[in-house]
This record gives C-alpha cells, sequence and structure tokens, in this order.
C-alpha cells in the first residue's frame, strides 16, 4: 500500500531517483491502449497519455507512470493519489472505492480509469507497459523454482550452472536480486509485479540471457508473478510453513501447483521424494520431468550413488536412456545433493544437452557456490554454520547435516520462532531441535509484534515435552537477546563440536515490536569464535 509522502516542490526530473529496478528506456504505451486491453473507454482527450511505468506505491512513482491505487489493510491507496501526482504519475487506475474517494476530494488533474479487480490486471499491465518477454527472443531465459525449502540455493546453483555454460545470468530472490550491475538487498522473495516486470524488461536491455527467480507461494497468492511465463519450473519440496496464510496443507499445495499451469509456465521438473511431489507430477498441466533423490524412488532422472567429499558429496544422476551425469556440490547435507540435481535437470529441461552440462561441471565446479546464509561455513575447528532452516522439516535436514561423527563431538543449536507467523510449528521445531541436538539454546527469531517471551515459550515447551517424553540427554537452555545466544553457544563449544544457529541466514535486522534492529548472525558469530581465539575464515560475503 501506498504511504504518505511530503507534496510540493519542482516539477519531477524523469531521471531523477530513478528505481534501480526499472530499464533505461521504455517505448511509450498511450492510455488508449491500456484502456482496450483493459475494456475500458478512455476520453479522446486523454487517450494520447503517454505511460512508461506502473507503481503500486505513491511513494516509488516516476514520470510518466500509472499509478495503481489498490484498497490496503488500513488506507487505500487512493488516498495518496496527490503524491503520486506531484511525483509525476500520468494517469490513475484504481477500483470503485478508489473512484468514491477521489469523487469526495478535489478534481484529479490526471486520467483516472477504475476496474473492479485492479489487482488482477496489475501483473498483465506491467508486461505491456514494460514489454517484458516479447515473443521476438529478446527475453531471458527464466527459470522458476518453488517449494517450501530450498529455493534460494537452486536458484543460485542453476546461475552458477548456467554461468559455467557461458550464459550472462540474473536472479530474483530472497537475498538479493542481480540483474547485469551490483547486486540490490531484496525485501521480499519475490518483488511486487510491477518490480518483476520492469526487472526482465531491464535484464533484456542489458543483455541477458537467462534468470533465475524464487516464486513463494504468498508470490502466487499475492499475484505478482501474474503476466510472466517460465520457461521452466522446479519444485523442490512441500512441508509444513505458511499455514497463516494457507490454512491446510492442501491449500499450500494448490498455491504451489498453480505455478504448473500452461499459463504460468513451459515445462516442469519436479522433485517426487514426498507425497506432495508426487502429486504435482501427476496433476501438473505442462510438459514434466521427474526427479528423485531418495534410495529406490521411480523418476525420469534419479540420484543412483553418493560419495562425501569433504564437506560436501560427490553423487551420479542417472537419467533416461541411462545417461549419467557426475555431479559435486561443496555444500554440506543431503539436501543440497536434491537442490543441485533439480538446478541441473532444470537446465537440462531447457534443451541444453547432458554432455555440455557435464563438460560445465567438470571445468567449473558450480555448485561448490557461496549462497549467503544458507549452510554458510563460519569457522572450521569448531564448525560454525549459519542456515535459514526456520520450519520443521529445514531445522531437521540442517541439524541431521552438520551432525559432527567424531566420537564425544557435540551438537550446539541456537535458533528461535518467527512472531506473527505459523505457531503449530513452535513446539515440533522445539521437538526436533532436542532429538537431534546435544545443546539446544532457545531464543528469539524476528518477534515483529508478538511478546516474545511467549515465542520462547512455545519452543521450548516442545523442546522440554521431546527431552523428558523420550529420556533424551540433551541440554536445554532458554537464552535472549540473540547475540548473548550465539556467544553462549561459542562458549559452550569445543574445537571438535559443531554449532548452528538457524532461523534468520542472510537477514541483517532484527524486527521487534516494529524497530528494526541490526544484528547479523555470521557477524555475531564470527565476533564470538574470534574472542574465544577460534580462527574464523575469511569470507567476503559473510557480511552480505
Amino acid at each position: 500500500m501506498s504511504e504518505f509522502t511530503p507534496s510540493g516542490g519542482p516539477a519531477p526530473d524523469p531521471q531523477a531517483g530513478r528505481s534501480p529496478f526499472r530499464p533505461s528506456t521504455v517505448v511509450p504505451v498511450s492510455l488508449a491502449t491500456i484502456g482496450d486491453a483493459l475494456g475500458v473507454a478512455v476520453p479522446g482527450v486523454s487517450a494520447d497519455v503517454a505511460v512508461t511505468g506502473v507503481s503500486l506505491n505513491s511513494r516509488a512513482v516516476e514520470a510518466g507512470d500509472l499509478y495503481v491505487a489498490l484498497p490496503g489493510a488500513t488506507r487505500h491507496g487512493a488516498d495518496f493519489v496527490s503524491q503520486a501526482i506531484d511525483a509525476g504519475a500520468a494517469a490513475v487506475l484504481t477500483d470503485d472505492a478508489g473512484a468514491r474517494l477521489l469523487a469526495l476530494a478535489a478534481d484529479t488533474p490526471v486520467p483516472v480509469l477504475v476496474v473492479h479487480h485492479p489487482r488482477n490486471v496489475v501483473g498483465p499491465l506491467s508486461a505491456m507497459v514494460y514489454g517484458s518477454q516479447p515473443t521476438d527472443g529478446t527475453a531471458p531465459e527464466l527459470f522458476a523454482v518453488t517449494g517450501t525449502n530450498g529455493k534460494t540455493t537452486t536458484t543460485y546453483f542453476i546461475t552458477s550452472l548456467l554461468r559455467a555454460l557461458g550464459r550472462t545470468t540474473g536472479l530474483i530472490g530472497t537475498i538479493e536480486i542481480v540483474a547485469g550491475g551490483e547486486p540490490i538487498p531484496s525485501l521480499l522473495t519475490t518483488p511486487e509485479s510491477t518490480d518483476v516486470h520492469a526487472l526482465l524488461a531491464l535484464m533484456r536491455e542489458r543483455g541477458l540471457e537467462a534468470a533465475a527467480m524464487e516464486v513463494s507461494s504468498h508470490a502466487i497468492s499475492f499475484q505478482r508473478v501474474d503476466g510472466v511465463r517460465f520457461d521452466v519450473a522446479g519444485f523442490t519440496n512441500l512441508t509444513q510453513d505458511h499455514l497463516d496464510l494457507h490454512h491446510t496443507m492442501d491449500d499450500y499445495f494448490a498455491t504451489k501447483a498453480d505455478l504448473f499451469t500452461p499459463a504460468r509456465a513451459g515445462r516442469a521438473v519436479v522433485t517426487v521424494d514426498d507425497e506432495w511431489g508426487r502429486r504435482l507430477a501427476a496433476t501438473a498441466a505442462i510438459p514434466t520431468t521427474t526427479l528423485a533423490t531418495r534410495p529406490g524412488a521411480a523418476a525420469d532422472w534419479t540420484i543412483t550413488a553418493t560419495t562425501a567429499r569433504g564437506l560436501g558429496t560427490d553423487f551420479t544422476l542417472t537419467g533416461p536412456g541411462n545417461a549419467t551425469l557426475q555431479v559435486h556440490t561443496g555444500l554440506p547435507g543431503g539436501f543440497n545433493v536434491a537442490n543441485a540435481a533439480l538446478a541441473v535437470v532444470m537446465v537440462l529441461a531447457s534443451g541444453v544437452d547432458a554432455a555440455t552440462v557435464q563438460a560445465a561441471l567438470d571445468s567449473r565446479d558450480p555448485f561448490t557456490v557461496a549462497v549467503p546464509g544458507r549452510m554458510q561455513l563460519i569457522s572450521e575447528r569448531p564448525a560454525a554454520v549459519v542456515d535459514f532452516a526456520h520450519n520443521t522439516d529445514a531445522l531437521a535436514r540442517a541439524c541431521e547435516a552438520v551432525r559432527p561423527g567424531e566420537e564425544g563431538a557435540k551438537l550446539i543449536v541456537v535458533f528461535g520462532a518467527t512472531g506473527q507467523r505459523d505457531q503449530g510449528k513452535r513446539p515440533a521445531m522445539g521437538a526436533i531441535a532436542a532429538r537431534l541436538a546435544d545443546t539446544v539454546i532457545i531464543t528469539d527469531d524476528d518477534p515483529h509484534d508478538e511478546d516474545a517471551a511467549a515465542i520462547r515459550a512455545d519452543v521450548l515447551a516442545g523442546a522440554v515435552a521431546a527431552r523428558d517424553g523420550g529420556s533424551l540427554p540433551c541440554e536445554i537452555l532458554e537464552i535472549h537477546p540473540r547475540d548473548e545466544a550465539i556467544r553462549r553457544a561459542v562458549e559452550l563449544a569445543g574445537p571438535q563440536d559443531t554449532i548452528l544457529v538457524a532461523g534468520r541466514g542472510h537477514e541483517v535486522w532484527q524486527e521487534v515490536q516494529g524497530v528494526n534492529i541490526a544484528l547479523d548472525d555470521r557477524v555475531e558469530l564470527r565476533n564470538a569464535l574470534t574472542a574465544r581465539g577460534f580462527n574464523v575464515l575469511q569470507d567476503d560475503r559473510i557480511e552480505s
């Protein structure tokens, strides 16, 4: 929703404060053309008004934009039309409620178009204005990855493999946006549709040949990828998360499955390790290639052999006609084997032949790329890892991946649960930590506007119940604030032990009662290790 910004001042400069998401040049689209697409009559005097951008936020409006005024949680975007016009908006699109608000205000000096459900047309309209996916072959090839866990790492792996193949690539995801220039930190896993289409146009303008994008269930539900058609869509897995939005796992699945339809994607690659993947493969309405990463499962591509190499894994991927690929990932955990396998099969599904992919795998080792906050190794003795694991399945996989094999070595896990999210997973996460770790330190994640102590109590109850009910030998501590919990974990660790700090990954701010507090788990962990005299790895991306 738009927010109030001061009005007045000189006329807007079209180049001043330009969004880093937008192309430098947009061919103007007449308001008459937009009206025709919407089925809305545009008076002759307004027909030639030129539109060169689309914005949902009055503070982000640039000269020539169509400002889309949508209803918000507490205010309607129509309340901010004057600010949008001051910023250079050429026209307004709104709903009936917005039109009534504008009628009560002073005369609006720009054309106003009214449709019943403007949110439904924002994506296709942005595609039209920015020309984000023309049919002339100049648009980047698009790879979408969805699923509960593994989206970020898989998109990094796809990007790294494509670069090893000599392609210029872009990236849109949880951590950052890369569109041919300096990386831009992300605010959402998938940006608003207006920004997505502007980014795709920017990538095309800069000559990028391919792009990988994380597509969350929120992005599909909130229509952030409307008007985008992906060349290949991939599915990782589905486990309990986001039930505050979707309410049931069936609804959560149905939202994800909507990506695998002809309007949204050309081909699919589906990991069938769980029942949800098997259901998706059976019902997807587009050509689908299946992948199984667990022994005994039937699929088009399967992992037939794995061998540990350092912290990572060498594995064999076997496909149709007994084709085989030898793959290595330097990132720990079986889930990163699955992520790497999905990246390979998605690139194969795009039309690259297996021999060419094998040559790139052999020459560039693309799956040893550093992914900020995803199984990110901060030190080796003790092994200290920061990961984004923030739900039950991800926490279990992370704990299993880093569990030390040395006799007498401990696993110390530091984690919490996010406020104002699915409360049902809190005790379950506590129970998982108690079963898989030797020392469990429960602390704060991002409480948001919820009482942090109450969140910790929910997690603690699950951990204690699992420990006492199963006579588990783990130690359970409740320590806050989070930086103190991390320091305590390091104090308890010996060189042979492993510390896992889970839940926040790459994030650098902790939100508490509406206030953002600077907090980076990687920095806190590195500082605590250094203070105790442990050696830390020098990773340029540790504070990215």
